[in-house]
């Protein structure tokens, strides 16, 4: 183990001072010599060696007995790729026939001038081929000119071309097809190839296999299905290599059993046929099953090819299936196959995943000289997977320098590294690139932005993407969701759809995510709930995870719990989503059946879920339990405390009385306690009057945080509770000469998809009036009921009266009795507060909840409230 450290530290210093170094060359393994074309079996064997440069060739072609004409000539070096040799024999029949040339002549050097991108020749042959009357006359020639048109993407000349011709066969209009496809012109394919059936031509094999790989390449699935009932129709169904590129088609498209069926039903197979079921099957992340046809394809294929490699060793990769990808390494080597890159990258690959970074960095290293950016990216990826991010950006910086130009995945995959300073730099050389319109780049830099909370930078990316995709819409839904504004979640989701783009499960639990914001409304969250149903997503993991969490945080707990036991997979997510929604709603007990639960099934548990349960224990009193389970967390889950589970076990004691365990648990932390700590024991010493611990306190949170509003409030509410009006003035008066501005208490309530806010002895409403004589009367009903106001939460030196006046006009009051006025007899009624609500509104709700026959739920800075008839969910105990 001692050896295999010291290989591992040396390699990678090794490998560092490799890419940075200028002498890469010179690890280059010795290259395999290159395949030598051959001549057809009727040329004399002992002119092989002389057939790849111009004397020999012609030397061989001067030769062949019984030659013809120059013309026949022209086809035969034009088959061969012999192009220099064809240009060459087309102007000497030229001169020879003073300007006239046949079509066979014409043939071989408009085929060798489609591979040849020199658009003035190939329109000066039309030109001589439109003179000798052969674009019409002959439908070879008007087809080869069509081909050549094609071949360089002129998609308009080739299709001027092709309408000019008298007479079109298959071979013209499989050209047409082929080109259309070629050129990404897919729109027209489908309908040109409806018209050849109109026009009564019949398709071949190869019209088939082109207009079925469009079919492939845009997912249209019906088409497809009626592209195969045509194959069948004419016969061309039981072509090896249509029936390939049906499976193919169905792979991409999703339907793989489909696939299967014309596997199964093939009298004989290829390779190629096995590759592309595999093939398919890895795509549509059905591993195991791809694993085993792979093993049932050994006892008919003899010989593994490149494709099967590739494929097989992906599936490797994905499965982590380490001894297997070793075996195929081996196996590699053994047949000469480690001079194909897209072998040994998806080797690389499959190390990478397994954790074997070294391995798979020995394999990139060996590649030297035959790197190309594909092997690049894919190393680099390797580095991110496995956390090795300062490799991953020295490679990006050495691919560079050795003149390899990143294209748009591996932007796409450095942009996953979560560095903060990385998305800027990268941002500067994708615009001088100009990748940041393509949808894959313009994703992947809106999500880096998305994760540093810039949502202005990741909305002005979105904005310049072209054809964006379902991936960047969700992206930039994702980033308003993490901002917590719903609003902007909601307009894009609009926006989308009007688009004409169908939402996946992934964009409908990132907007649900973005309702769960505390100033979206329940009723909008329901909404897309009702939208996952119509779309059939609401079943998906991501999607009822996100349901169960925007129900709790929503105060609809019940809902919350509907969705979670109609779960049949869960996640963490989800049992930490119930597990916390519980506690926060102050159902202690059934927060601790669920981590019960969550133990009885075995479940892995994270620093979350006891976050949660000691939380629940906290909102119940549950001292000891909390104690319990703080302690189980490092002794029998080996999960590190951190600043929340301390803060969370302050708070624990601190709703108990129990200052001093306080004390003492914070001066026993491992680190220095922060500001979220010192925090929670301030409230509980105004909560219980503690004047001198809360002075210490306070003091602590002053050197931390000297501008945080809450600290001053807090230590002037503590001095006013204790009746010490000089000392709280004087709190005041620093905080005028900081300039720290006290954060105003503000409620608000959702009706009818309106969300109306108010604050304490808030006027501004429409219906104010209304709103405080329904104050005035509730008031009364609940004197009558025998309520005396707390004026002790009334913080301010004045006359009781004035106390009791300005406790009426708390904003959770004007929110509730707004409440009250606006909806029905017995609706529900949510509101929220983004302070902690006081005693004596928390007195005077539940007796509301009794005297109007209403649930009203509260949620606070703390945690939710639940008042019915009289008795609150907290029990009195917040």
């Amino acid at each position: 183990m001692l050896a295999l450290g010291v290989r591992t530290h040396q390699l990678r210093h090794w490998c560092l001072a490799h890419l940075r170094g200028k002498n890469a060359g010179a690890l280059a393994p010795e290259q395999a010599p290159k395949s030598q074309s051959t001549l057809a079996s009727s040329v004399p064997s002992e002119s092989h060696a002389n057939l790849n440069d111009a004397t020999g060739a012609c030397q061989v072609f001067d030769e062949i007995p019984h030659r013809d004409t120059p013309d026949r000539a022209l086809p035969e070096h034009a088959r061969r790729g012999l192009v220099h040799q064809v240009l060459d024999r087309f102007f000497d029949v030229h001169r020879r026939h003073g300007g006239r040339v046949g079509g066979g002549a014409l043939l071989g050097v408009l085929k060798v001038c489609g591979s040849v991108p020199d658009r003035v020749l190939g329109k000066q042959l039309h030109g001589l081929c439109v003179r000798c009357g052969h674009d019409r006359g002959d439908v070879s020639v008007g087809t080869s000119l069509v081909d050549m048109y094609m071949k360089w993407h002129s998609v308009v000349d080739g299709r001027k071309v092709f309408e000019g011709m008298p007479e079109r066969n298959v071979v013209t209009w499989t050209s047409l097809l082929t080109g259309y496809i070629q050129a990404g012109a897919l729109l027209d394919v489908m309908e040109l190839f409806f018209r050849m059936r109109a026009e009564g031509v019949w398709p071949n094999p190869f019209t088939f296999a082109s207009v079925l790989s469009m079919v492939a390449s845009q997912g249209m699935v019906d088409l497809g299905r009626r592209v195969h009932a045509q194959s069948v129709k004419f016969g061309c169904c039981s072509t090896v290599f249509v029936c390939n590129s049906l499976m193919n088609m169905y792979a991409k498209c999703g339907l793989v059993e489909e696939a299967r069926v014309v596997f199964c039903g093939m009298e004989t197979r290829d390779m190629v046929s096995w590759n592309t079921l595999m093939a398919g099957l890895v795509l549509n992340g059905r591993d195991l099953e791809a694993l085993q046809l792979f093993h049932d394809s050994r006892s008919s294929i003899t010989m593994l090819t490149q494709s099967t490699y590739s494929t097989v060793i992906k599936l490797c990769a994905n499965l982590k299936h380490l001894g297997l990808a070793c075996q195929l390494h081996s196996s590699v080597l053994k047949r000469g196959f480690h001079s194909y890159g897209n072998v040994m990258t998806a080797l690389m690959d499959a190390y990478s995943k397994a954790g074997q970074l070294d391995n798979a960095l020995d394999i990139f290293l060996s590649m030297s000289g035959s790197q190309n950016v594909v092997s690049w990216t894919a190393m680099i990826n390797g580095c991110i997977q496995n956390g090795d991010i300062t490799l991953a950006a020295a490679l990006f910086s050495r691919m560079r320098e050795d003149g390899v130009a990143p294209n748009d995945f591996t932007y796409s995959t450095i942009l996953t590294a979560s560095v903060a300073s990385l998305p800027p730099q990268i941002h500067a050389q994708v615009i001088k690139t100009n990748y940041e319109y393509t949808p894959i780049v313009g994703t992947a830099l809106l999500a880096s932005y998305s994760k540093l909370c810039s949502t202005e930078e990741a909305l002005s990316i979105f904005k310049m993407i072209d054809q964006k995709d379902v991936v960047s819409w969700s992206a930039m839904l994702t980033c308003y969701a993490q901002a917590g504004d719903c609003d902007g979640a909601t307009n894009v989701f609009i926006k989308m759809t009007m688009h004409g783009l169908k939402p996946n499960e992934f964009t409908i639990s990132s907007v649900i995510d973005a309702c769960a914001s505390p100033t979206a409304g329940v009723d909008l969250g329901r909404q897309f709930h009702a939208i996952s149903i119509k779309h059939r997503c609401h079943d998906a993991l991501c999607v009822s995870s996100a349901l169960v969490s925007m129900y709790a945080r929503k105060g609809s707990i019940e809902s919350a719990q509907c969705v979670f036991e109609r779960q049949t997979d869960r996640d963490l997510v989800s049992w930490n989503s119930m597990l916390s929604g519980y506690a926060q709603h102050g159902y202690s007990q059934k927060a601790l059946d669920v981590f019960r639960q969550m133990e009885a099934e075995g479940i892995e548990m994270d620093g979350v879920t006891f976050l949660s349960v000691i939380m629940g224990c906290a909102h119940a009193g549950l001292v000891e339990e909390g104690q319990q389970y703080f302690d189980s967390m490092g002794r029998d889950y080996g999960i590190t405390p951190t600043m929340e589970h301390y803060a969370c076990m302050v708070d624990l004691y601190s709703r108990a009385d129990k200052l001093d365990e306080a004390m003492s648990l914070i001066e026993g932390m491992p680190f220095p306690a922060g500001p979220m700590v010192w925090r929670t024991l301030l409230g509980a010493c105004k909560v219980h009057k503690n004047v001198e611990l809360g002075k210490l306190v306070a003091e602590k949170l002053l050197s931390l945080e000297p501008l945080d509003s809450a600290l001053y409030v807090l230590l002037s509410n503590i001095y006013s509770a204790a009746g010490k009006w000089k000392e709280k003035d004087e709190v005041r008066k620093l905080m005028d000469t900081k300039k720290v501005k006290k954060e105003a208490g503000c409620s608000w309530i959702q009706i009818k998809n309106k969300v109306h806010s108010f604050i304490a002895s808030d006027k501004s409403h429409p219906l104010s009036e209304q709103i405080y004589a329904k104050l005035r009367v509730m008031t009364a009903k609940l004197k009558q009921e025998g309520y005396c106001p707390d004026t002790s939460f009334a913080l301010h030196e004045v006359a009781e009266e004035q106390k009791e006046a300005m406790l009426a006009m708390h904003s959770e009051r004007l929110a509730l009795a707004f409440g009250l006025i606006a909806t029905p007899p017995g609706v529900p009624l949510h509101i929220f507060k983004n302070l902690r609500v006081c005693g004596d509104c928390h007195t005077v709700i539940k007796m509301v909840s009794e005297i109007e026959d209403r649930e009203i739920v509260m949620r606070d800075c703390s945690r939710f409230h639940h008042f019915n008839s009289g008795v609150c969910s907290c029990g009195d105990f917040w």
